[in-house]
């Protein structure tokens, strides 16, 4: 038997939608134990979490493609808030990562333009989480690119200065922003939470779910559940509780 097309009583249901923009550490950020999919368990039946991290990926090419990823009359409208973590690519040192370094007032002026171009499809700025890459483990990361043939390509003092970069975005756009670099470093061997000196270790990830959570809570936990709850479905008239 065919299902009937929804009728004005039984009308679309739409989702709203928590977007993860950002480079690996977002696009990983759904493995098992990520801090993605920490969150999506989270807002089951809420919200659904997007995962849209592009591994290598810097502000300057982000900029470029946040239009392709959402617009005005296709997917703002319900998108209840959307994280943009980047900059540890952009940090790279430029002599030694050309490709993907981007210089630290151009990485602040992509953020800026990213949030600007945000609130022009009306995602205003309090929906808005900018989040600082994390430190960076110099010593696991130069095994990591030696094993590649490549020598040490980051360091953990210019990583510190995009992430103060990012911290005064955030400031001067009135948007939120957590810390990552700053509070990773709270604890003094911040090596575990750090897979290969760069990308998130399990405990990483469980770190900036809570973090982050804790930033996201105000802005989503007042959300309904989507649907009844099974128990308080009227089995003899299914039709009255769900549609």
């Amino acid at each position: 038997m065919a299902l009937s097309q929804p009728s004005a009583r039984g009308r679309l249901l739409l989702w709203p939608r928590l977007l993860l923009l950002g480079d690996s550490l977002t696009e990983h950020s759904f493995e098992e134990g990520g801090w993605g999919a920490h969150l999506a368990d989270r807002l089951v039946r809420k919200c659904d979490v997007v995962n849209r991290g592009i591994s290598g990926y810097n502000t300057r090419w982000a900029k470029l493609i946040l239009p392709r990823l959402i617009t005005e009359s296709t997917s703002a409208e319900n998108i209840v808030a959307i994280t943009i973590f980047f900059g540890a690519n952009d940090s790279a040192l430029k002599d030694l990562n050309p490709k993907q370094h981007v210089p630290l007032e151009e990485y602040a002026a992509n953020l800026k333009s990213m949030i600007q171009y945000l609130k022009s499809v009306n995602i205003t700025e309090d929906r808005i989480i900018l989040i600082t890459p994390p430190p960076l483990q110099e010593s696991a990361w130069e095994k990591a690119c030696l094993a590649k043939g490549d020598k040490l390509n980051r360091c953990n003092a210019t990583t510190g200065e995009y992430a103060q970069a990012c911290v005064q975005v955030a400031r001067d756009c009135g948007t939120d922003v957590l810390d990552l670099w700053t509070l990773m470093q709270k604890n003094q061997d911040f090596s575990s939470y750090l897979s290969d000196g760069l990308h998130l270790s399990a405990k990483g990830n469980s770190f900036l779910a809570a973090q982050l959570w804790s930033h996201l809570e105000n802005k989503l936990s007042a959300l309904p559940s989507l649907l009844p709850y099974w128990r308080d479905v009227d089995h003899t008239n299914p039709e009255a509780s769900l549609l």
